[in-house]
């Protein structure tokens, strides 16, 4: 129920991909359904508002990239709260929900960072902190989170008022505080835990009817049986039910399509400008190199990439954005779609609605002012992205048939969650597969762009060290597949699908020599952008012991590593280095051994001291042990880890999937500890936590 009086609260985001600033503005402009005023503002524009003079409630939404660290955003003000003194913010109340991915070994970090820190300066809770995790679906927490910070409201601004007026109550009042957010807590508890076990509950049922056979297909087909649910289907008790369908995101933009005289060529030029703005530089690939056999389960590639015309330096660790377009095939399914397929070389005008009521509604400052509409969606807008359920529900307002209308809104509702996870998000449906199965769904342009996000790079680590090789980096990457299924057809991967297909020319097969070479002027050029990794960097001294897990394609930073330092003990005959270790994993040792010959060598050089290699997919050679990952060539090697980290305070570095082998490192780290040192599973826990702190446990991971 709406309150009465309409009541000011902030509402400050730090986002990293504009996830953290969607969950905010949804807030933001549902608050006047409540009876609220809500302002909003990103953390990093600090003129927009001030906590030390804040009064009213604030409400923080903030996600985590990278190994815990907090969104480019958010860093200033990280920095800042670090500095400032106890009571600092005594006054203030808040609530934060926290976004991360428990793939992620630090997950939530910098919410948790900043949720800590508040609570040292003197800042209180009025809403127990969320912690939403991609890997399983943001929305199982958000939504009742979201649903129950009304109500907490409500009740913050009431102790708020009844503190300033009767200040002799506040013991009674912090112990009725305690009794009623720990009664919240409870509440959101059961309704994530309830959400959970639905969740669990449609796998489970989804393993049962993934695959019918053939012959009850055909029973259920002849039999006048029930159908199965589906992306189009519903089946009861949803197909009956009455929805909780959110609220109709406001719309923003007004878009208009001119024609481009012919010899008009300024929007190719401001397309050129707009890259070099974003810090991207067109090089050439001077080599391209399948680096697995044509039998492997996952192909492999290396790229070498001409840098003698850039000023471009870079040290072992970092990596390189790597900027791919959308594929042009659905670039044109869409464009058929759309009905705008005769469009597609008038520019594209945009303009924000004089009638908005989205606050702090602004252009898309990724978008060129003058880009074509081809343009847009092949370099601007990131089609493939998993639609939110905002936007499906602002699909529904644009669905002419009866039963597609009902569907979508089943998809975005409350009650429809478990479908929405398992028809959209688990299996990567994008908008345009949304588009082929509700035929009478016909969108605007402008929704597209106010809904779709923008086009990201994609970041490779460099697989090369540029002491060894100047004027040159290597990446590699795999080729990613995505099977058939009923919501979409067999795809690549976008990027390493495009950049494939890019150097399909130059692309030579396994087993040549990887050599140097120039590019020329017919080379196929990529653009790039360098990134820095401060912290996934070779310790400064060279003394320090190393040990390196990089199964498959993250073995690449650790070529650079050792590249770097096969170089520097050629330039320091007299210097000391630390001992070498480094774990790699594959499938099969004939098939997708990549850099096995370069390893070799280093091993024999003595650059590396150790290699330890598990194949998963074939028996071990004579009386070995089966060591079917690299955690279990790591247990095998207990002592010396341990000792390399304990004792001679080396360094670990962890390169590849986050959502297995990383999770498993890290639990054979904590076995092999607790064993050599005799420690319980939480000391055995902290134990890894200090050596994160003192930057000694490093991941470069991805999901």
């Amino acid at each position: 129920m709406p309150c009465e009086v309409e009541s000011r609260f902030l509402v400050l985001y730090g986002s990293q991909k504009g996830q953290a600033q969607s969950i905010a503005e949804e807030i933001s402009e549902l608050a006047s359904e409540h009876g609220f005023t809500a302002e909003i503002s990103c953390l990093s524009n600090v003129e927009k508002y001030n906590l030390d003079s804040e009064r009213g409630p604030v409400v923080f939404v903030v996600s985590t990239t990278g190994d815990g660290e907090p969104p480019d955003t958010a860093l200033r003000f990280v920095k800042k709260i670090k500095s400032l003194p106890s009571d600092h913010f005594s006054h203030l109340h808040y609530a934060l929900l926290a976004l991360g991915d428990t793939n992620y070994a630090n997950f939530c970090n910098c919410g948790k960072t900043i949720d800590r820190r508040l609570q040292q300066l003197g800042a209180r809770h009025f809403y127990p902190t969320g912690h939403a995790d991609d890997g399983t679906g943001l929305e199982i927490v958000v939504d009742p989170w979201i649903e129950g910070l009304w109500d907490a409201l409500k009740k913050a601004f009431a102790k708020m008022s009844a503190t300033n007026q009767e200040a002799t109550a506040q013991g009674a009042i912090a112990e009725k505080k305690t009794e009623q957010d720990s009664q919240i807590q409870e509440k959101l508890d059961s309704s994530v835990v309830s959400l959970h076990l639905l969740k669990l509950s449609d796998v489970e049922t989804k393993k049962n009817v993934a695959e019918p056979s053939v012959s009850e297909s055909e029973n259920s087909e002849t039999s006048g049986a029930p159908l199965g649910a589906s992306l189009i289907r519903s089946v009861p008790p949803l197909s009956g039910s009455s929805l909780n369908v959110p609220a109709l995101p406001s719309s923003f933009l007004d878009v208009c399509l001119e024609e481009i005289p012919a010899e008009e060529v300024e929007g190719a030029q401001e397309d050129a400008h707009h890259v070099a703005e974003e810090g991207f530089y067109e090089v050439p690939v001077s080599r391209a190199l399948h680096l697995t056999g044509d039998d492997a389960v996952k192909s492999a590639i290396l790229l070498q990439l001409d840098l003698s015309d850039q000023d471009l330096l870079y040290q072992p660790g970092d990596a390189f954005d790597v900027r791919c377009p959308n594929r042009d095939d659905e670039v044109e399914q869409l464009l058929l779609r759309l009905g705008l397929k005769h469009q597609r070389n008038q520019r594209v005008h945009l303009q924000l609605r004089k009638d908005t009521k989205k606050k702090g509604a602004q252009l898309p400052s990724y978008i060129p002012k003058k880009c074509s509409l081809e343009y847009l969606l092949t370099w601007c807008l990131e089609i493939r992205s998993t639609p939110k359920k905002a936007f499906v529900r602002s699909l529904v307002e644009w669905t002419r048939d009866g039963g597609e209308k009902r569907r979508l809104q089943e998809l975005c509702s409350r009650e429809g969650s478990a479908d929405y996870n398992r028809f959209i998000r688990d299996t990567n449906t994008c908008l345009l597969d949304l588009l082929q199965a509700f035929k009478s769904c016909s969108p605007p342009l402008s929704l597209l762009i106010e809904h779709l996000p923008k086009l990201q790079p994609r970041a490779y680590s460099a697989a090369s060290s540029g002491l060894r090789t100047p004027g040159r980096v290597d990446i590699v990457f795999s080729l990613v597949e995505f099977p058939a299924c009923p919501e979409h057809p067999e795809r690549t991967g976008l990027c390493s699908g495009w950049l494939t297909h890019h150097v399909s020319t130059i692309l030579q097969p396994s087993g040549t020599k990887v050599l140097a070479e120039k590019a020329r002027s017919d080379s196929p050029k990529i653009h790039i952008r360098p990134r820095a990794n401060n912290i996934f960097r070779l310790p400064p001294d060279p003394s320090v012991p190393l040990v390196m897990v990089g199964p498959g394609t993250g073995v690449a930073p650790f070529i650079g590593f050792l590249q770097q330092r096969e170089k520097e003990r050629e330039e320091k005959k007299d210097t000391a280095f630390g001992e070498t270790w480094l774990f790699f994993g594959c499938r099969h040792k004939d098939k997708d051994f990549i850099f096995r010959e370069e390893l070799e060598k280093f091993v024999e050089n003595g650059t590396l001291n150790h290699l330890k290699v598990s194949f998963s997919r074939d028996e071990p050679d004579g009386n070995e042990p089966k060591t079917k990952y690299v955690q279990h060539q790591m247990l095998l090697h207990s002592k010396n880890i341990v000792s390399i980290l304990l004792a001679k305070n080396g360094c670990l570095y962890v390169c590849g999937d986050a959502k297995n082998m990383a999770k498993d490192v890290n639990d054979a780290l904590m076995e092999m500890i607790a064993v050599e040192l005799q420690l319980d599973k939480l000391e055995s826990m902290k134990t890894l936590a200090k050596l994160r702190e003192e930057k000694r446990y490093l991941q470069d991971i991805w999901s």
